[in-house]
């Protein structure tokens, strides 16, 4: 019986082990997951020699249920599996009509063992109460691809290197996670570009300078020198950067500026109204795992009462809003209106 509750990394270290389930039921909001399962299946399951009789690939805007499941009943030849893979499987049906939920039920309590069945379902979720989940879960993989929270994105990212066996410093790490984002599948993309050109160094190390130089984002121009800046009360500094962003909005647009300041202030707030101050509960309620990301908490907890996070909280959600177009009243544009807020808040 497969756990209910499966991790990537799980799935991924059973597939590389040759532990497969016949039936993977890989839906949620993060595409990135889905695909990278779904790829390690298509690259691990069958031979070579076995692909052209035992792998079927669907696509749900040309498919139906009734083909996914005909498909999936089908013996394999002269290998051990059949591969059916159902891509975009959410454009197939708004909605699974009942007779169609009860054939998909059926297959999903007995699944066939030769057959390994991998269902994509993205942006969309099973109701987990229903025998349709129930039956996959007892005998398959159901896996929820969730997005990662913005505050988790160095540690992913520094996993991620690990795997790889290369290093990196902690101000490239957050370098790469305020500029790419929680945009998995262009974060990797432009992490085996630096990949590529660590091959022939002596060390294998990420820093701000290999970033700046091949994936254009500057070391010194960024949100989280901004965000120092801002915990430091350092005006000239953070005006500096603001006036950087202003010819740069491609790259920094006000979009992507005012979540860093936003979260900035929302975990000041957290190391303010904690009971206990210590280095290692600081850490544990925001996440991080190295005393260093604390430096421009404990700056800001001197320049920033709790009163004055709680106003510039509000002045940044002001300024997504005039950003947006929502306050008719502001004809501010938005190089205007980063420079009033950096002004609000730093005077």
């Amino acid at each position: 019986m497969a756990k209910k509750e499966y991790t990537y990394e799980d799935i991924c270290r059973d597939i590389k082990s040759r532990n497969y389930y016949p039936v993977y039921f890989l839906m949620g909001e993060e595409p990135y997951f889905i695909d990278r399962i779904t790829d390690l299946l298509l690259n691990n399951v069958l031979k070579e020699d076995e692909i052209d009789f035992n792998r079927i690939v669907l696509y749900g805007a040309d498919s139906t249920w009734f083909d996914v499941l005909n498909a999936a009943r089908k013996f394999p030849m002269m290998s051990d599996y059949q591969l059916v893979v159902v891509r975009e499987a959410q454009l197939m049906d708004e909605r699974l009509a009942a007779n169609k939920l009860e054939l998909l039920s059926n297959y999903m309590k007995n699944p066939l063992k030769s057959t390994i069945l991998v269902i994509n379902y993205k942006y969309k979720m099973l109701d987990r109460r229903k025998s349709l989940a129930t039956a996959i879960e007892k005998n398959g993989i159901l896996f929820d691809s969730k997005k990662i929270k913005e505050y988790k994105l160095p540690e992913f990212i520094t996993q991620s290197l690990r795997q790889r066996s290369i290093e990196a410093d902690r101000k490239a790490i957050q370098i790469l996670a305020d500029y790419l984002g929680d945009d998995l599948a262009l974060l990797n993309k432009e992490l085996d570009k630096l990949l590529v050109l660590l091959t022939n160094l002596p060390v294998k190390k990420i820093t701000p300078e290999l970033i700046e130089k091949n994936v254009g984002i500057s070391k010194d121009f960024n949100n989280f020198e901004l965000k120092s800046a801002i915990a430091n009360k350092d005006i000239l500094k953070a005006n500096r950067i603001a006036q950087y962003f202003v010819r740069n909005p491609k790259l920094h647009s006000i979009q992507m500026v005012l979540p860093a300041i936003h979260d900035f202030f929302t975990n000041l707030l957290i190391c303010h109204y904690a009971k206990d101050k210590t280095d290692a509960n600081l850490m544990s309620l925001l996440g991080f795992h190295h005393p260093i990301q604390l430096k421009d908490y404990q700056a800001g907890l001197r320049h920033f009462s709790a009163l004055k996070a709680f106003n510039a909280i509000h002045e940044v959600r002001l300024a997504d809003a005039r950003s947006k177009g929502i306050d008719a009243t502001s004809s501010l544009n938005s190089s205007d209106i980063l420079k009033v807020l950096l002004y609000k808040i730093l005077h």
